[in-house]
């Protein structure tokens, strides 16, 4: 094996590594949010995204200052509206997480790759394939089972399952506008001049958010702001961070291959903390929809 081989596999072998630390700190996400509860979504939502940005303008002001002060008024329109959409996924998912099972909801927010798929074909004319097409069907057929077999509530964490699982397809929904705005800035710009100014928008789409519904900011103890602090750090920074640090030695859809694993290790931290042990039906169900996005993304490969 030649040096340059080898150089190749040592640095293959640590973007594994920065990839596994980085889907594990994602998949916490779950806790902090179950364990800040006591607090409105909205609430939640709002701190998450304020203490996320805080932490990231120190280095967008030292690093790419430059580059978004020459972001062009069509830039900003697209980061305003990733912003949004990243602002409503947020509210959409830490809510969704109010009212059924860990395990339901990481599992149908997953879906995200094939709702960016079907924006795809219809706002961009991209052809799906005819595995993708296949794909898309068994997803939207597990996706209905889950939904079929969480209709009634089994605990007081899955008060609303019904309710909560359109919550997690509307998280995965609007995320996914969030990823496809973003393929035509990031086209042009650094990560960091991208995502901070959208962190910024997504954070005051949050604060509208919670104007709106009436949700309350103060008064709350440390404990939730703490865990605000949390979410920002580990699964915003470290998590998101650590991922997208990998795709630059990882193929796309290696990465995305390996996410599937996220709401496999979410569904473990909800039955270790929460006692949430999925039903046979359930877990069949969550087994339908990952095959099929399994096969979504092995396709994107092979094409």
């Amino acid at each position: 094996m030649s040096a340059a081989d080898r150089a190749s596999e040592k640095g293959s072998f640590k973007a594994w590594l920065v990839l596994a630390l980085g889907l594990s700190a994602i998949s916490t996400s779950v806790l902090f949010i179950r364990w800040a509860s006591d607090a409105p979504g909205e609430t939640v939502a709002v701190w998450r995204t304020v203490f996320g940005a805080m932490l990231l303008l120190p280095a967008a002001w030292s690093k790419a200052r430059p580059e978004i002060k020459d972001l062009t008024s069509s830039e900003w329109l697209l980061i305003t509206i990733s912003g949004v959409f990243l602002g409503l996924h947020f509210v959409t998912w830490i809510n969704a997480l109010y009212f059924t099972t860990v395990a339901s909801a990481s599992a149908l927010v997953a879906l995200s790759p094939l709702f960016l798929a079907i924006l795809g074909f219809f706002l961009l004319q991209e052809r799906l394939t005819t595995r993708e097409s296949i794909a898309l069907v068994v997803a939207i057929l597990g996706a209905a089972a889950l939904g079929w077999v969480d209709r009634t509530p089994s605990s007081a964490a899955a008060s609303n399952p019904v309710l909560g699982n359109g919550l997690a397809l509307s998280a995965a929904g609007f995320v996914s506008v969030y990823l496809l705005v973003g393929r035509f800035v990031r086209q042009r710009r650094s990560w960091l001049a991208y995502v901070a100014p959208v962190y910024v928008v997504t954070a005051l789409t949050t604060l509208l958010v919670s104007v709106v519904t009436g949700s309350s900011l103060l008064g709350w103890g440390w404990e939730i702001y703490a865990l605000c602090l949390g979410m920002a750090i580990v699964p915003h920074l470290i998590g998101h961070g650590s991922v997208n640090w990998s795709l630059k030695y990882l193929s796309a859809a290696s990465v995305g291959l390996a996410s599937l694993g996220v709401p496999v290790i979410s569904a473990f931290w909800g039955a270790l903390a929460f006692g949430e042990i999925p039903t046979l039906p359930a877990l069949g169900a969550m087994a339908v929809i990952l095959l099929a996005l399994a096969l979504f993304i092995h396709s994107k490969r092979a094409g």
